[in-house]
C-alpha cells in the first residue's frame, strides 16, 4: 500500500516578510550510508517516519540503506529505531508504508560490487517510481569515508545524469581544521559538483535559529539598536549536561573547540551579526555570513581570553559520574577539551569593540543552548531611582530546551519611591503557536529533497570558521593540559576570567 500524494506532497516555503508559497516534491530516492549508525537511528529515521506520517514525503518518495548489517537485521533495527524516536504517535500503517518502499544493500565501502549493486537497485526503483533518477546520497559516516564513497558512486556512474538530480549530504566534522577542511571539501565537490554538495549544521534547522531572521529584519524594533552603541557584548552558549560516554572513536582528539565552536556556536554568531540579505536565496545568505565569518577573529592576548576544560569525576544527589579520563576508550594522558570558551571579534563597522564570547562544554550544570545580547546601560538615570547598579537591558534567545525569546527590563517596584527591579518579558514558541517546534532534521530533510540550500552551510563559510578556531586550538596544543572542572559544575575557573577582566560575567547556565 502506498500514500496517495498526488500533488507530490505539498508544504509551504517562506521569504523574510512572510509570504508563502507551496512547492512539490518531486520522485526521489534517499540513500543511507550508514543506516544501522547512531546519527541515522537517533535522527535520520525518525525525522522520515515523522515526515511520512504528516504527509509530507509523497508516494514516489523511496528509502534505501546501505551498510554491513546482515539484512534480516536491518528492517527490525529501523522500526525499533522510528518506535524509539519518532515525535508522532508511532501507526502501523504508516510503518508498512516506509517498508514496502524501502531497499536495502549490505556491502563495505571498499567492495566496488556492493557499489554495482547499489546502482542496480536504484535502476529498479526508478522502474517503481517513473523513472525518475533523483537521488540524494546521505554520509550518515564519519568524515574519514566520504571521499571514498564519493569516489565508488563516481565509478558506478551514480554521480551525475542527464535525467534527473543528484545530491550528497555530509554531516560534521568538515575536517580537523582549514587544511583538511579544503581537502575533503575539494574531494566532495569534485566529484558532485559544490552546488549539489549539502553540508548540514542541524542547528540551522531548528525553528529558534531560523527566527533569528524574522526578529532582526521583520520587526522595526530591533535593527536601529543592533550596533555597537547600543550593545555591550554578545555571549552564545551551548552546554550539555551528559558526558562523552560510549564516543571515544569520534571525541579523543577532536574536542568541544572543534566539534561546537567550529560550526554550531559560529553559525549563530553570523547569524546575529550579518547585514541583511537581499533575499533569503541559499546564495544570499551565505554572501552575507561569508562576509562577517571573514572579519571575525579571535581577541589577543589568547592567554586571557581563551580557556578550556576537562571534566573531572564528581557525586551529585548521590550519583557518581566519572572523569574524561576514566571514561572507555579514553587514554589518561589524553589533553581533549570538553569545555572551550574564547572571546572574538569582528572588524567591522557594526560591531567594532563589542566583544562575542562563545561557550561549549559538556557533564555542565544543565542542558541548555542560547544566545544573550547585552545592551549597554542608559547613560543617565533619574535621581530618585533607587538602584544599586544601572540595569543591562538584555535580550536572550533560547535554542534549546524550552524554545523562545526573553527580554529583560528594569521596571518600579510597587509601592514608595522609585526603586528599579529587573523583570522578563518572555515568549515561549510552544504557547505561542500552541505546537512543538519541527525537529531540525525533518526541516533539513525536506531541503535537500527539494533542492533548497539555504540552510546549509557552504565550503566558503566552513572555511572562514575553521580559520577563526584554528589559531586557539593551535595555541592551546602548546600550553600543555587543560584546566579540570568537577562534573556538573559551570566549568573551569579561567573560563570565569575571560569575561572578568572586563568587568563582565557569564550568563548563568
Amino acid at each position: 500500500m502506498l500514500i496517495d500524494t498526488t500533488d507530490g506532497g505539498v508544504a509551504a516555503r517562506g521569504n523574510l516578510l512572510g509570504d508563502v508559497e507551496p512547492f512539490t516534491l518531486p520522485p526521489s530516492t534517499m540513500v543511507i550510508f550508514g543506516i544501522t549508525g547512531d546519527l541515522s537511528r537517533r535522527k535520520l529515521l525518525p525525522a522520515i517516519y515523522d515526515l511520512t506520517a504528516r504527509g509530507l514525503l509523497p508516494s514516489t518518495f523511496s528509502l534505501l540503506g546501505f551498510g554491513r548489517r546482515h539484512p534480516s537485521q536491518v528492517l527490525a533495527m529501523i522500526r525499533e529505531a522510528m518506535v524509539a524516536g519518532a515525535r508522532t504517535p508511532f501507526q502501523e500503517s504508516v510503518w508498512e508504508l516506509i517498508a514496502h518502499r524501502f531497499r536495502y544493500v549490505c556491502g563495505a565501502f571498499d567492495d566496488r560490487a556492493a557499489f554495482e549493486a547499489l546502482r542496480d537497485e536504484l535502476l529498479q526503483t526508478d522502474d517503481s517510481l517513473q523513472g525518475s533518477h533523483n537521488y540524494a546520497f546521505y554520509m550518515s559516516v564519519s568524515p574519514d569515508y566520504f571521499t571514498q564513497v564519493c569516489a565508488q558512486l563516481k565509478a558506478v556512474g551514480l554521480h551525475s545524469s542527464r535525467d534527473g538530480w543528484r545530491r550528497v549530504v555530509v554531516e560534521k566534522p568538515f575536517g580537523n581544521d582549514l587544511l583538511t577542511s579544503r581537502t575533503i571539501g575539494a574531494a566532495v565537490s569534485s566529484v558532485f559538483g559544490d552546488s549539489s554538495v549539502y553540508r548540514v549544521d542541524h542547528y540551522l534547522g531548528k525553528e529558534t535559529v531560523q527566527n533569528i531572521l524574522a526578529m532582526r529584519f521583520v520587526n522595526g524594533l530591533f535593527e536601529p539598536l543592533w550596533n555597537h552603541r547600543y550593545i555591550d557584548h554578545v555571549q552564545i552558549t551551548m552546554a550539555e549536561d551528559i558526558g562523552v560516554t560510549g564516543r571515544a572513536g569520534y571525541y579523543d582528539g577532536v574536542g568541544a573547540a572543534r566539534d561546537v565552536i567550529q560550526n554550531h556556536l559560529l553559525q549563530l554568531l553570523a547569524l546575529i551579526a550579518m547585514e541583511e540579505p537581499i533575499t533569503l536565496s541559499a546564495d544570499d545568505l551565505a554572501a552575507e555570513k561569508v562576509k562577517v565569518l571573514s572579519a571575525t577573529s579571535p581577541v589577543e592576548p589568547l592567554q586571557e581570553t581563551t580557556a578550556r576544560g576537562q571534566y573531572a569525576a564528581a557525586v551529585r544527589n548521590g550519583n557518581y559520574f566519572p572523569g574524561l579520563l576514566d571514561e572507555d576508550g579514553f587514554d589518561t594522558a589524553s589533553t581533549t577539551e570538553t569545555y572551550a570558551a574564547m572571546a572574538v571579534q569582528i572588524s567591522n563597522r557594526r560591531w567594532a569593540g563589542v566583544p562575542f564570547y562563545l561557550r561549549t562544554g559538556k557533564r555542565l550544570t544543565r542542558r541548555t543552548t542560547g544566545i544573550t545580547v547585552v545592551f549597554r546601560p542608559a547613560p543617565h538615570l533619574h535621581s530618585r531611582a533607587e538602584v544599586e547598579q544601572p540595569p543591562h537591558n538584555t535580550l536572550v534567545i533560547r535554542v534549546q530546551p524550552d524554545d523562545g525569546i526573553l527580554l529583560r527590563i528594569g521596571a518600579k517596584v510597587p509601592g514608595d519611591g522609585m526603586r528599579i527591579q529587573d523583570v522578563d518579558l518572555a515568549m515561549s514558541y510552544e504557547a505561542s503557536f500552541r505546537q512543538p517546534s519541527p525537529e531540525a532534521y525533518e526541516r533539513l530533510i525536506l531541503d535537500v529533497l527539494r533542492g533548497d540550500a539555504s540552510l546549509f552551510p557552504t565550503q566558503a563559510e566552513v572555511e572562514a570558521s575553521w580559520a577563526i578556531v584554528d589559531p586557539v586550538i593551535e595555541y592551546w596544543t602548546s600550553t600543555g593540559r587543560p584546566d579540570v572542572y568537577a562534573s556538573g559544575s559551570a566549568g573551569p575557573a579561567s573560563a570565569d576570567a575571560v569575561l572578568t577582566r572586563s568587568g563582565r560575567a557569564w550568563r548563568q547556565l
